[in-house]
């Protein structure tokens, strides 16, 4: 049976990476992977690379973090 709350966590973090982390108790972790999500994208921004390869290097990043949200529940 899956819980709830780690579906929950797990599509929070999708959307915003750490977010999950953060409300499972883990607010470093959270406040890291928030970061990386940010420097992925200002890299991406900054150099004006591939808008196509940047969402989806975003789309398998935030798979990661929801999976991750989710196992930690």
């Amino acid at each position: 049976m899956v819980d709830s709350d780690a579906v929950t966590n797990g599509i929070f973090s999708f959307f915003i990476p750490g977010l999950g982390q953060a409300i499972e108790g883990y607010k470093v972790r959270g406040v890291i992977l928030f970061i990386i999500a940010v420097a992925i994208s200002a890299t991406f921004i900054y150099f004006h690379l591939n808008q196509t390869m940047h969402y989806i290097v975003s789309i398998v990043y935030g798979l990661i973090a929801g999976y991750d949200a989710y196992r930690l529940y």
